[in-house]
C-alpha cells in the first residue's frame, strides 16, 4: 500500500504549528484544514501504522460543510454542519485518535461495513449448494460482516481533490468464510449542496453476498449534547422487518401503521420508545429495517428526514437501497470518550444505515445481496443537510 502524504495544522492555545510527512511514491495530498477546524483533531494522532499499513487523518470540505475521515476502518470521525444560528455543529460521533476507535467497546462508530452489513442468522448461509461458515460475534450470530470486518481493515486512500475521498481495499477469498476475492472501492465527498455523498463499487471473482454501508453514529444537536430522543424522525417507508430476540428478521414485511414504528409522519424518537410492544422488547429500542416506499428524490428512494430540536439542523437520507436501519443508540454504555470529552452514553446518537434486508443470504423473499463474477455492485446514499427554523 503506497503512504499518503498527511497535512495538518494543530491549533493549541494560540500556537500554530504545521505538521508535513512526504511518504515515498504518493502524488495525491490531503486537504489542509484552516484554522477554524477544530484544534483537538490532531493528524499525529491518527498517524500509526496497524496491521502493517499506515493510518492518517483525512478532511474533505464543500460549501458549508466540512468532514474528517480516518482510513482505519474507512471510518468518518466527523462532521461540521452549520445550526440555525449558524454555528458550526459536529453531528457525528467519533474520537481524537486512532487509538481509541481500535479499543472501543463499540467497534463500528463511523465506520465503512462490509461484506455483509447487519446480521446472518446462525453465522451462515448456503450459496449454490454450499454451505459457508461466517464467524459468530453478536451472540449465537454474525453482525456486519464477522469477528474482523471492514470496519477493522486499514483502506488504501486517495484525494482526487479538497471535495473526496476514495477509499480501496481488497477482500481475499474466504476472509471471515465469505467467497471470493471482493474489490471494493468506496468514495466520500461533499457536494455544493451541503450533502454527503457516499458512493460503494464492487466486483468479485465467485459468486457472494455484498451489502456495503456506513455506520456514522448522529447527534444533531452535536455531540455531546445529550440523548437524541427530542430528535424529530420521520421515514418513508409503510412497512419494516419484524425480528426475533436475536435480532433476526422473521422474513415477515409488516406494516407500520397503529404500530410504535409509524414515522409516515414526524415523531420524535422517544415518543413511544418505552411502548410495551414485542418488537421494542426484542431491540431495546429501534433497531430495525424499515422497507422504503419508492418515495421519491433525488433520483433516489427518500429513506428520511430527521431534525435536531434544538439546532434545527435537519439530516435528509436519499439511497438506491431497499431498506434502511435505524437504531437509537439502545447499546451504548458510557464507555468511551468522544472527541469533545463526553461519554457515549445512553441514546446520545443514532444510526441510520442504508442497506439491503438484514440476513438476505438466509431469506429468498427478500432483495437479493448476492454479486456474481463479470456484475460490478454499485449503490449510492446521500446525506443532505439543511436547516429548519421551526
Amino acid at each position: 500500500m503506497k503512504k499518503i502524504n498527511l497535512y495538518a495544522v494543530l491549533v493549541l492555545l494560540t500556537v500554530f504549528t504545521a505538521c508535513k510527512q512526504t511518504p515515498e511514491k504518493q502524488t495525491k495530498q490531503h486537504h489542509t484544514p484552516d484554522a477554524t477546524e477544530p484544534a483537538e483533531l490532531s493528524a499525529k494522532a491518527f498517524d500509526t501504522i496497524l496491521n502493517g499499513e499506515q493510518t492518517g487523518l483525512y478532511w474533505i470540505k464543500n460549501g458549508n460543510i466540512k468532514a474528517a475521515f480516518t482510513n482505519y476502518g474507512g471510518r468518518l470521525v466527523g462532521l461540521w454542519v452549520p445550526a440555525k444560528d449558524s454555528t458550526m455543529t459536529d453531528v457525528v460521533v467519533g474520537f481524537d485518535n486512532v487509538g481509541d476507535f481500535v479499543t472501543s467497546t463499540e467497534p463500528y462508530f463511523g465506520a465503512t461495513i462490509g461484506r455483509v452489513g447487519n446480521r446472518i442468522a446462525k453465522g451462515q448461509f448456503v450459496l449454490n449448494d454450499r454451505v459457508y461458515h461466517i464467524p459468530v460475534n453478536n451472540g449465537e450470530n454474525t453482525l456486519h460482516g464477522g469477528k474482523k470486518g471492514f470496519q477493522d481493515v486499514v483502506w488504501k486512500a486517495s484525494q482526487p481533490d479538497e471535495h473526496t475521498l476514495v477509499l480501496q481495499y481488497t477482500s481475499p477469498d474466504m476472509e471471515e468464510g465469505f467467497p471470493g476475492e471482493l474489490v471494493v472501492k468506496v468514495t466520500y465527498s461533499l457536494t455544493a449542496d451541503d450533502a454527503l455523498k457516499m458512493e460503494y463499487e464492487a466486483t468479485t471473482d465467485k459468486p457472494t453476498p455484498v451489502n456495503l454501508t456506513n455506520h456514522a453514529f448522529f447527534n444533531l444537536n452535536g455531540e455531546g449534547s445529550g440523548t437524541v430522543l427530542e430528535h424529530w424522525v420521520k421515514f418513508y417507508a409503510d412497512a419494516f422487518t419484524p425480528v426475533d430476540k436475536g435480532l433476526i428478521p422473521t422474513g415477515e414485511i409488516r406494516k407500520v401503521k397503529g404500530t410504535p414504528f409509524d414515522f409516515t409522519a414526524f415523531h420524535t424518537i422517544g415518543e413511544r420508545i418505552g411502548t410495551d410492544n414485542e418488537q421494542l422488547d426484542n431491540g431495546d429500542g429501534y433497531d430495525h429495517n424499515f422497507v422504503l416506499n419508492g418515495t421519491g428524490g433525488m433520483g433516489m428512494n427518500h429513506a428520511a428526514t430527521i431534525v435536531g430540536d434544538r439546532t434545527g439542523i435537519t439530516m435528509d437520507v436519499f439511497t438506491e437501497e431497499p431498506g434502511i436501519q435505524f437504531y437509537s443508540g439502545n447499546f451504548m454504555q458510557g464507555q468511551n470518550t468522544f472527541k469533545s470529552g463526553v461519554k457515549d452514553e445512553y441514546r446520545t446518537a443514532f444510526a441510520l444505515e442504508t442497506q439491503h434486508f438484514p440476513d438476505a443470504p438466509n431469506q429468498p423473499d427478500f432483495p437479493s445481496v448476492i454479486l456474481n463474477p463479470g456484475e460490478k455492485y454499485h449503490t449510492v446514499s446521500v446525506y443532505r443537510f439543511s436547516v429548519s427554523e421551526q
